[in-house]
């Protein structure tokens, strides 16, 4: 072989590692373009936001269509303008107790009544948040006192109940985390890094009417939810169960900063939802949330 035919050959060989070289690089940084972000069924995937609060309200009984075909609840759709409405979205199971269990800790952990008291153990959001040096509050209507453990309030009327307020059930929360709703802060800034609201049944939709809860919900928590859009902040109204059905299709919606208002297919569950919130505060998925999908296509870009 002449020198200038080894010339050519060495050209040829440095061009194709070079070409080589190109396409492998090319293709770690689209690998290091999907791990940086998170997919989901309802479209692209946006970056997460990180809040600095989240209150989470928990209504009762209702499905999908119940709330969206109410003509009494005009709060509750104008919420529904502002923010991400998810129009497949589903509980759990049936009752009550275990779906606030699947929210809050990703599991039921085998508890298939309401009945009462349960002691559980385990990860949960506010455990994850403590160990992560952020906090947790959970504020329930008519709850006697602060680090109350009773099954109801102790009257006739039993508008609290111990089965709608699972962080109570977990040793590995703070007794102080369980707050009457009246210690809800009107300061929003001082409220923790996650909340959860759960009015009483006669306000969340269980014992009273639609009517009653929102406008309930409008004048407790309203002034949060508009505060909430400048504030780095989100407010998420979610559904225990729905009237009952095999199908379990509730209502669900998120409003706040950063959030893209409109209509989303996707099918989801309390699991999702939880999921979702853990991601947006950055601490570790528990449980079954560690199997289900990051809500990722609401975002604002």
């Amino acid at each position: 072989m002449t020198a200038a035919a080894t010339t050519t050959r060495a050209r040829a060989g440095a061009l194709a590692w070079a070409a080589l070289l190109w396409l492998l690089m090319l293709g770690i940084a689209g690998c290091a373009m999907t791990l940086g972000a998170t997919s989901t069924p309802g479209g692209a995937a946006k970056p997460l936001p990180h809040y600095d609060h989240i209150v989470i309200v928990v209504e009762e009984n209702h499905s999908y269509a119940d709330i969206t075909s109410a003509t009494d609840a005009p709060y509750l759709a104008s919420l529904a303008r502002q923010g991400a409405v998810f129009t497949d979205a589903h509980a759990v199971t049936h009752p009550s107790q275990p779906n606030y269990l699947a929210l809050f800790a990703g599991s039921t952990f085998g508890v298939a009544d309401d009945a009462c008291p349960q002691q559980l153990a385990g990860p949960n959001l506010a455990s994850e948040l403590i160990a992560h040096g952020m906090s947790f509050t959970g504020y329930s209507e008519s709850m006697p006192a602060a680090a109350f453990t009773g099954c109801d309030n102790g009257t006739a009327d039993q508008l609290y109940a111990r089965k709608h307020n699972p962080w109570v059930d977990f040793a590995n929360v703070p007794a102080m985390s369980n707050q009457p709703f009246t210690s809800f802060p009107t300061d929003f800034g001082q409220l923790p890094t996650v909340a959860f609201v759960v009015p009483n049944q006669l306000h969340d939709m269980h014992s009273g009417s639609i009517a009653e809860a929102e406008a309930w919900l409008r004048q407790n928590v309203g002034d949060y939810a508009q505060w909430a859009l400048t504030h780095n902040s989100l407010l998420i109204v979610t559904w225990d169960e729905d009237d009952g059905s095999d199908a379990n299709h509730i209502p669900t919606l998120f409003v706040g900063a950063h959030v893209q208002a409109g209509e989303y297919p996707e099918t989801i569950n309390h699991y999702d939802v939880l999921r979702t919130v853990e991601a947006l505060v950055g601490v570790s998925f528990t449980n079954e949330a560690a199997h289900a999908t990051t809500i990722a296509d609401v975002w604002q870009s």
